[in-house]
């Protein structure tokens, strides 16, 4: 599974990009679990309309799981997005 991340935005509007390829990681089903739940949580916001708009000097995420993308903004994100984009950034390449 590869996961990507993109964050924009923030005070400075630096972007930041990192991407996770959990193939031959231990911890894949980890990894898979919760990308799965953000995906599944996209899937049910779907029917709410656009992406949150967020706030002045926040930051947006892209969030992509083998091609598909979810969108989301601060403060909006749920907890499930916040650790897989928080892991992604952190060890990501």
């Amino acid at each position: 599974m590869r996961i990507q991340v993109r964050r924009t935005g923030g005070f400075a509007g630096i972007e930041r990009h990192a991407e996770v390829d959990t193939s031959g990681r231990p911890d894949a089903p980890e990894w898979q679990a919760l990308a799965e739940k953000v995906l599944s949580e996209e899937a049910a916001a779907a029917g709410r309309g656009t992406p949150p708009a967020g706030v002045p000097d926040g930051f947006h995420y892209e969030i992509t799981v083998d091609g598909h993308t979810v969108r989301t903004a601060d403060p909006d994100l749920t907890e499930d997005q916040r650790e897989l984009v928080s892991r992604v950034l952190k060890e990501g390449a």
